[in-house]
């Protein structure tokens, strides 16, 4: 323990086992399983326990798993449903929801639904979850009975789509196929759900109507030349691939093994095989389940172009590309290698993003464990996943902002269903993966030091983990059995730590880690044995990579947030920085609260200390979890830098003829602010923005100096990646045309238009409009002044 939390902290309560007979584990590869008509072909070096023989003891994970299955007993089955029995030519029993699934996107939410149930039902052991999953199932198996094809499905003029795919007819432009949105991409959010059913609970119909599904999606594609279906790979297939590579295990048919191998991007997948990092600049999302097909197929095939895949994105993605969360992308994007210092927005790391890259983790980790895989698995389970979740109300988010002075934005109940929505279901009820594995050679991989009981019942024990890390160092492991158990406890040794001890029974054992980076116990074990394992936790930080003095602070696992309250921080500045000579993180901080994990900067935050917490644990307020450090030279120069922006700021004030505060009422009222139907408001970064769709406009009026040179000032946001082409009038004359996607940065752009002095002069005011180009929108726009030059 750190020297700072030297003191008592309450013991959770701890909650008794639930039991239920699910066999299933996400597909990773677990001993002698029956279903799996085709068994791994690759030697397995660590098998996956079922779901269901680890229950969670009492932690925040425990709230976080608790806050999603009572949200997910609010949805409501037949209005994820109505869709997909319309369209099949039944009546629907219910409305459909808002947010995605009344957009192009509609049905990947059924999928996600299902798939969580299932989860649900293995980790907590409540029938009703099974109940929701088995009507799910029988209502998609009326649908496909109906429609007699072998498809279900929700998307907007799916039957339209799919004649054109099936002919060789494949127009998109990254994100739409032929007028859909990702439509493959629900597709396999429904088979994977289907797939869960079947995993988690047994429902063998599941099974048929995925089987159906797959059949289908063969005969869609049967007649597209390889030219044809790479074409139709430009656009988010999702993780189509590793689904077919999953149904040939269960069916024992390689004609979905071959089917996998159709939905192979090679302008992707072969650069990475040869080890060739071409992720800069593609979305995120769409690559990683890409990587998670090919783990899967090298288990089941042996093919060694597939296991370089994953293993060479896996560590491109982690060294490169990754923050402090273990999570990655800006606006779902990946940029530059290592270059995330201007990349920190309210759109950083997607959380379906680390969702998938958990998934990538832990096939990888069967293949060959070692310690560094759930370092990483650590880290991004503790600090995203966990923090994506407001814990009160089980809602989630889409983005998990790494803005500095930024706060996070969750989904609502009913009327969002993003992505992330959909995956967050999943997230919280299967935490109790990957705590523990058990060896090829029969030893027990203990991995996250997460409070739970596994009930090993190949070896009639059970292992009870009690812990509070890192609040108090110690983790404590109780065993039941009921004969001696020969075998060896391999306890990770986490890189957060130093000179771990190990007791058994009390009495200190002199183990070092071994090659995969696990402390190494070779006993026979006997009933009531018990494991202490100290894991002192000391304060670090983490830098980004292009900028070694903005720092991520660290205690132990837990990523620390500074709390800067429920109002919006200054711009310029108004996060604190640290100012300090000392370089030792240990020496920055004192505690407040040792139990609940809070602390405040000791005497170096400038203009003011802050508290600190773990980020995991924030919910609406402010925060940072970046920190500029400097020296108190560096600090000296750096005040010289604030005091310039605040002299230019009051220079602008000075020059400013008009200012329309844009998303606000009664500025914009007073401005004669119209806009198009198409329009939309919003707010990120700290400001709020307006823009139009595809060929809207927007107008204003804007006061102007009648006898100087006047300059509109417009503020964007860089980093946008879409059709952001507009043209500016005033007056009805274009003076500009703008485009957007010109800046690259995450940050915000002050764009000078003059404007020409006959349409200014003898005027008191003039009207500016935004008009989108054809394809394109206008804005967003997050600011709009009026200067005198």
């Amino acid at each position: 323990m750190h020297p700072l939390l030297k003191r008592s902290c309450l013991v959770p309560a701890l909650l008794g086992l639930l039991s239920t007979s699910t066999l299933a584990q996400t597909y990773l590869p677990t001993p002698k399983d029956a279903r799996m008509k085709v068994q791994p072909q690759v030697p397995v070096k660590a098998y996956a326990f079922d779901l269901a023989q680890v229950k969670l003891l009492d932690s925040p994970f425990k709230v976080a798993e608790q806050a999603d299955a009572k949200y997910l007993l609010k949805i409501e089955p037949d209005r994820l449903l109505a869709d997909f029995r319309e369209h099949s030519g039944l009546q629907a029993k219910g409305k459909r929801y808002g947010g995605w699934e009344s957009s192009g996107l509609a049905g990947h939410t059924l999928g996600h639904y299902l798939s969580a149930c299932a989860l649900a039902y293995a980790s907590t052991g409540n029938a009703e979850f099974k109940q929701r999953v088995d009507y799910i199932v029988a209502q998609l198996d009326e649908c496909q009975k109906a429609r007699k094809t072998g498809y279900v499905g929700a998307i907007p003029n799916e039957d339209k789509l799919w004649t054109e795919v099936a002919s060789g007819n494949i127009r998109s432009r990254g994100f739409d196929l032929n007028g859909a949105w990702s439509p493959w991409y629900t597709v396999h959010k429904i088979m994977a759900g289907l797939l869960d059913a079947y995993l988690y609970t047994g429902n063998k119909t599941a099974l048929t109507v995925n089987q159906g599904i797959a059949d289908w999606t063969g005969n869609t594609i049967k007649g597209l030349d390889d030219a044809k279906m790479q074409e139709m790979m430009v656009c988010e297939y999702g993780g189509m691939a590793e689904t077919l590579a999953n149904t040939y295990a269960l069916s024992g048919d390689k004609k979905y093994l071959d089917l996998s191998y159709r939905f192979y991007d090679k302008k992707v997948l072969d650069p990475l095989a040869a080890r060739t990092d071409i992720l800069p600049g593609k979305h995120s999302n769409t690559q990683i389940p890409k990587a998670i097909a090919s783990a899967r197929r090298y288990e089941l095939t042996g093919d060694q172009k597939d296991a370089a895949i994953a293993q060479f994105f896996w560590q491109t993605v982690t060294d490169n590309h990754s923050y402090a969360t273990g999570g990655n992308s800006n606006y779902e994007y990946l940029g530059e290698p290592r270059k995330l210092n201007d990349k920190l927005s309210e759109n950083t790391t997607e959380t379906c993003n680390t969702y998938n890259m958990l998934k990538l983790t832990q096939h990888l980790f069967a293949q060959q464990p070692s310690a560094k895989l759930m370092d990483y698995y650590e880290k991004g389970l503790y600090n995203h996943i966990l923090a994506s979740q407001n814990h009160a109300t089980g809602m989630t988010t889409y983005f998990v902002p790494l803005r500095m002075g930024g706060r996070k934005t969750y989904s609502d109940e009913f009327n969002t269903f993003t992505c992330c929505v959909g995956s967050g279901m999943e997230n919280h009820v299967k935490y109790a993966e990957n705590i523990y594995f058990q060896g090829a050679d029969g030893s027990l991989y203990v991995n996250l030091f997460i409070p739970s009981e596994l009930a090993w019942k190949e070896k009639g024990l059970t292992l009870r983990q009690e812990s509070q890390l890192p609040a108090k160092d110690q983790v404590t492991f109780t065993l039941t059995a009921t004969k001696p158990r020969a075998f060896k406890l391999r306890l990770r040794q986490p890189k957060w730590t130093k000179n771990p001890q190990v007791r058994v029974n009390g009495k200190l054992e002199q183990v070092t880690p071994d090659a995969e980076g696990y402390l190494v116990l070779d006993r026979k074990w006997k009933d009531k044995d018990r494991v202490e394992i100290t894991l002192p936790a000391d304060f670090y930080t983490e830098a980004l990579p292009d900028n070694p003095d903005r720092r991520a602070m660290f205690y132990g696992p837990t990523l620390l947030a500074g709390v800067l309250g429920n109002t919006e921080p200054e711009p310029v500045t108004g996060v604190p920085v640290l100012v300090t000579a000392n370089n030792n993180p240990n020496q920055w901080v004192k505690v407040t609260d040792a139990a609940q994990l809070r602390f405040q900067t000791a005497g170096l935050g400038t203009p003011h200390d802050v508290p600190l917490m773990p980020f995991n644990q924030t919910g609406d307020e402010y925060y940072t979890v970046y920190w500029d450090v400097f020296t108190p030279e560096k600090w000296a120069t750096q005040q010289r830098v604030y005091e310039a922006a605040r002299k230019q700021q009051q220079e602008l004030e000075a020059r400013t003829v008009d200012v329309l505060r844009v998303g606000e009422m009664q500025p914009e009222r007073d401005h004669t602010f119209t806009i198009s139907e198409k329009a939309e408001t919003g707010e990120e970064h700290g400001r709020k923005w307006r823009m139009v769709n595809e060929g809207g406009s927007m107008a204003f009026t804007l006061k102007v100096s009648p006898d100087a040179p006047n300059t509109l000032l417009l503020t964007y946001w860089g980093m946008d990646n879409r059709g952001r082409i507009f043209d500016v009038l005033v007056d009805g004359q274009p003076i500009a045309t703008e485009d957007l996607n010109k800046y690259k940065e995450s940050r915000f752009y002050d764009v000078s238009y003059p404007i020409p002095p006959a349409l200014t002069k003898g005027k008191q005011q003039v009207k500016v409009t935004f008009q989108a180009k054809p394809k394109n929108s206008a804005g967003p726009v997050y600011g709009i002044r009026n200067v005198r030059q």
